[in-house]
Parts: structure tokens; C-alpha cells; sequence
């Protein structure tokens, strides 16, 4: 190739540098780039051509264009007047790893009167040099498709074993050495008990709120947490999708997905090409689980905000029994009568449901008055929630472990912290030294957290600690019976459905109410005296049908 060391001003060639490595422990070696940098300037010293700009993209891949240097430089050089003359590449693999990318910024750039050389590749600009060119980027574009395939299948299988590959890790766990094979080092999670307490209280006002409420949505948590000043892991503030991602993450109850997205299209891939990581929880499967159905409670996509906040007492949770769906309200008679009907069979006809319809009434008081005379019984209270008590009382002695292990780390970065200042004071260690100072305030930071996190647990774990007896029951079952009824003899919604979120309709003949057992015991920890709070709860603390046949609640309702 001949390239005149001239412009057609008569001036010396201007070259700019792009520098390119594809990932980041590449860039901390600190090799490739400064080979290419070296390299580069002594071509245009050959060349008699003058560089004026050097852009160094470390550890990012070719295969697109979102890379901030690589459109600094397109910005500079398709200007008016072009920054710059050449932009000179160690190989063309550095500038794209994609053929149709490559020959549409060659072209773009040509039109600016800018060309881009490789130093390796060197060619001219006749049609047979184009086509080597494009060949070369064609091998280019599938060697980067092989290696990412063999990459991707070597890091499924460091999955199944167990292994992590790299990727930050979910706030809440820290990576620790697992294994040494040769030079090689496996790595695994552990839990870090600083921000392991944040995401257990993220779970926590999801599912209890912070006393003074039921339980709290997405966006009342972000307002919790930055109100009372609790950070992120990189001390920032918290966002809607940041605690978003906290709640719906698998991976806090022990279970990792890895390859779970396309890399370039962020879309869901196949769930036979996703690897499940075993990671130690730090939330109970019960705690994830009715997070996840609170917050599909919660989805407009699932229920429409008049099934929440309308006037109809068993709106939203009424539904056939024959075809599954729900009932909605009917009226008669010049809205005299009302009913709660089929909405499947009045949509359909016949074909879809042959429908039934249900007084309004009598199917609202007999719900109310099974609710008040069965559920709401201390013996019948006592037998639904024993197995939660009994593992509740070990969840305490799990968070006192954590206590523990919270107050542990902060007495060790108080120690240390107390070593530098007697380096200091001795005249061993420089304060002016900025890494000292770094060091300073991280062990500050740490110990900070963890006694906040500490006292944050110990005051929870203090406040469900409470006894339940057979007092309790009692009187949680009065203020109960009396809180489901206005003083007009009207029934209060809301503190229906803090007992019961499903109530289906056999036949006009049977009805079978469906709720929470773990939340009913929340309702009851929240006010044992008072009564229930208003909270959001989900299915079933009576499932498959009745967990106590005793019970068994049949009854004429048409």
C-alpha cells in the first residue's frame, strides 16, 4: 500500500490511535495495549504521519458498537473538519469483529475523507483490496463467534459444578476461594452479613411492613430505605428497580440462575440452557414465595384497581366454582336485588358456564359469620398456626446467629481500626497517605453498618419474640370479630380479607374460603389485642380443600 505522508493541503498526515483489548483482566495486565500503542506510533513514524489522538478502549468487545471511546472517535473523525486524517489499528479485529459493522463505518468514514488503516493488514484501496478486506472480516466475525460459544460452554459447565464465573454478585454475598486447581482458582458465594440484613429487611417490609403498616409495595420500600438512610453496596441511594430485582431474585433463596439472557439482546433464553447454582439463602422459600404472589396481588396486569379499592365486600376474591372464574356484581328489579353471578356465563352464555348467581347478602354474611364462629376460634387459631410458631422459634435462633456474626465483624474493623491509629500515633503509617485514608473510612463504614444491622435485627428479633398463648388467642379473636362489623351492623372489607383472599362458590350449595396461615400469624403479632391490621396477603392457609376436616364448612347460600 502507498499513502502519501500528505493531505491535500499539503500538510502532514494527522493519525489518531485506537487501542483495543476485549476484556478487563486483559486491561489490569497492562500488556496488549501498550504492544499496540508501541507498535502504532512507529508505523506512522515509518509513514511520516503525525498522531494528534489516542483512544483506548479497555475490556470491551468488538462484536458491537457500544463502546465510549470507539464513538468518541467516530464523533471526531466524522466532524466538519474531520479531527484527524487516519485512524490507524493494530489488526482490523480491533476496530470490529462484526463484517456488516466494519464495512458500514469504513464507508461512513470514507465519505468524511478519513480512511482506516491496520498496521498488520495492510491494503489499498482497489475493489480486490475491499474484498480481502471483507474476508478477513468475515473470519474475523466467526473466529469471535467460536470463542464465544466454547467460552460460554466452558462457564455452563464451572456452573454445574458449582462454581461462580465472575460476575458481581448479588448484594448480599461476596465471592470467597473455593478450590484451587492448578493456577487456576474456583470460586464460590458466601453470604456477606452487612447486606445479607438489608435484602432480609427488603423481604421484611414486603411481607410485614415497618409496624406502623401492612405490608409495603415496591415503592414505599425504596422511600423506607433512603429515608433512614440505608445504601446500597456502593453507598448510592436505592431505586424502584434495584429493590425490584432484590424481591424477585432466586438467588436468595439458595437457587442462582446463570445464562439466563442473551448477552446482546438482554431476551430470555430457553430454560434448558439455564444453569442453577447452588448459593447459601438468605431468605426461607415460604418468605420468597409470598413476596412473589403479593406482588402479583399487587400488578395492574393481574387485578384492576377497582377490585382493590371497590365499595362490593368479596369483590376480586369471589369466583365459580364450576368454571373457575369470577363473580361480579348483578343487580334486579331496578337494583332492589343485588347478586354476585357468573361473570364467565354472563360474557358467554352457556357454552362458556351454565352459571350460577348467588344474594349478595347471604353470601356475604354467611363468609363473615363462618370467619367469625370457625377460623376465629382460639382452639381453631391454635392448630393452624402451631407449625408456624414452632418455625418461628427457629428463624429467632437463625437471626441471633447472624447477630453474632454481624457484632463479631464489627468488634475486628474496630480493632483494626484502633491498629492504624497506633501506626499513626507512633509515626509508622502517614495519614497524608490517600490509601490510608481509603482504608480508614472503609474499616469505619464496616463497623458502622454492621452494628446498625445488628441493632436493627436484635430489635426485630426482640419484638416477635412475644408468646403466644392461649390468652392471647382469645383476645385476638374478640377484637377481630368485633373489627370485621362497622357499628351500623355493615361489614368491613378491608379487614375481611386480612382472614381470608378466596372465596369460591360449589353449586350454591358450598363455599370454601381460602387464606394464609403466615399471614394470618403476622396479623395476629401485629396487634394481638387489637385486632388485625389491614394487610395484603396471599393463598391458602386452608390448601388442598381443608387441611382439617373437622372443619368442613357446607351450607345452603342461594
Amino acid at each position: 500500500m502507498t499513502t502519501s505522508a500528505w493531505n491535500a493541503h499539503g500538510s502532514t498526515l494527522r493519525a489518531a490511535l485506537y487501542l483495543r483489548v476485549s476484556t478487563g483482566r486483559q486491561a489490569e495486565s497492562d500488556l496488549s495495549i501498550p504492544d499496540q500503542r508501541r507498535q502504532a506510533e512507529a508505523y506512522c513514524r515509518r509513514k511520516g504521519w503525525r498522531p494528534v489522538a489516542e483512544y483506548v478502549e479497555p475490556g470491551l468487545s468488538a462484536t458491537d458498537d457500544r463502546r465510549p471511546e470507539f464513538q468518541r472517535l467516530i464523533d471526531a473523525a466524522c466532524s466538519k473538519p474531520p479531527a484527524f486524517d487516519i485512524i490507524v489499528v493494530h489488526s482490523f479485529s480491533r476496530f470490529f469483529r462484526d463484517q456488516f459493522q466494519l464495512e458500514f463505518y469504513v464507508r461512513k468514514l470514507v465519505k468524511n475523507n478519513v480512511r482506516l488503516i491496520s498496521i498488520t493488514q495492510e491494503l489499498g484501496d482497489d475493489p480486490m483490496s475491499n474484498m480481502i478486506r471483507q474476508i478477513m472480516a468475515l473470519f474475523d466475525e466467526y473466529q469471535s463467534k467460536e470463542n464465544g460459544k466454547h467460552t460460554l460452554r466452558a462457564m455452563k459447565e464451572n456452573a454445574r459444578q458449582g462454581y461462580w464465573n465472575g460476575a458481581r454478585p448479588p448484594i448480599g454475598y461476596r465471592i470467597v476461594a473455593a478450590e484451587q486447581r492448578g493456577q487456576k482458582v474456583k470460586k464460590k458465594l458466601e453470604i456477606d452479613p452487612i447486606h445479607a440484613e438489608t435484602v432480609r429487611l427488603i423481604f421484611r417490609l414486603a411481607l410485614q411492613g415497618d409496624g406502623e403498616s401492612g405490608p409495603m409495595g415496591i415503592k414505599s420500600i425504596t422511600t423506607h430505605l433512603n429515608e433512614r438512610g440505608i445504601r446500597t453496596r456502593d453507598g448510592g441511594r436505592w431505586g424502584i428497580a434495584s429493590v425490584h430485582k432484590v424481591l424477585t431474585n432466586t438467588s436468595y433463596v439458595g437457587r442462582h440462575r446463570f445464562n439466563k439472557l442473551n448477552f446482546k439482546t438482554r431476551a430470555p433464553k430457553p430454560e434448558d440452557e439455564v444453569i442453577q447454582i447452588a448459593v447459601p439463602p438468605v431468605v426461607t422459600e415460604e418468605e420468597f414465595d409470598a413476596v412473589q404472589k403479593n406482588l402479583r396481588s399487587r400488578s395492574p396486569q393481574w387485578r384492576a384497581p377497582r377490585l382493590v379499592s371497590g365499595p362490593t365486600l368479596l369483590t376480586g376474591i369471589c369466583f365459580c366454582g364450576i368454571c373457575g372464574g369470577p363473580m361480579t356484581l348483578r343487580t334486579g328489579k331496578y337494583n332492589q336485588y343485588r347478586y354476585y353471578t357468573c361473570s364467565t356465563a354472563a360474557r358467554q352464555g352457556k357454552r362458556g358456564c351454565r352459571g350460577q348467581s348467588v344474594r349478595m347478602d347471604k353470601l356475604d354474611h354467611v363468609v363473615v359469620d363462618h370467619l367469625e364462629w370457625r377460623l376465629l376460634d382460639p382452639r381453631r387459631l391454635h392448630e393452624i398456626l402451631r407449625h408456624l410458631l414452632e418455625r418461628r422459634e427457629e428463624w429467632i435462633e437463625r437471626r441471633r446467629g447472624h447477630v453474632a456474626e454481624l457484632r463479631k465483624r464489627a468488634t475486628e474493623a474496630e480493632a483494626k481500626l484502633k491498629r492504624l491509629y497506633q501506626a499513626i500515633e507512633s509515626g509508622i503509617a502517614d495519614l497524608s497517605d490517600p490509601a490510608l485514608k481509603d482504608r480508614l473510612s472503609e474499616l469505619a463504614a464496616i463497623r458502622d453498618q454492621a452494628r446498625a444491622d445488628a441493632d436493627r435485627v436484635t430489635s426485630l428479633v426482640d419484638g416477635v419474640g412475644a408468646t403466644i398463648t392461649a390468652e392471647v388467642l382469645r383476645r385476638f379473636a374478640q377484637a377481630a370479630r368485633r373489627k370485621l362489623r362497622n357499628g351500623d351492623g355493615t361489614l368491613k372489607r378491608d379487614h375481611l380479607r386480612a382472614l381470608a383472599q378466596r372465596v369460591d362458590v360449589i353449586d350454591g350449595r358450598e363455599i370454601r374460603i381460602t387464606g394464609s396461615k403466615s399471614t394470618l400469624l403476622r396479623t395476629l403479632d401485629a396487634s394481638p389485642t387489637a385486632g388485625p391490621e389491614v394487610l395484603s396477603f396471599v393463598p391458602k392457609w386452608r390448601p388442598l380443600g381443608d387441611s382439617n376436616p373437622c372443619y368442613r364448612r357446607e351450607r345452603a347460600v342461594s
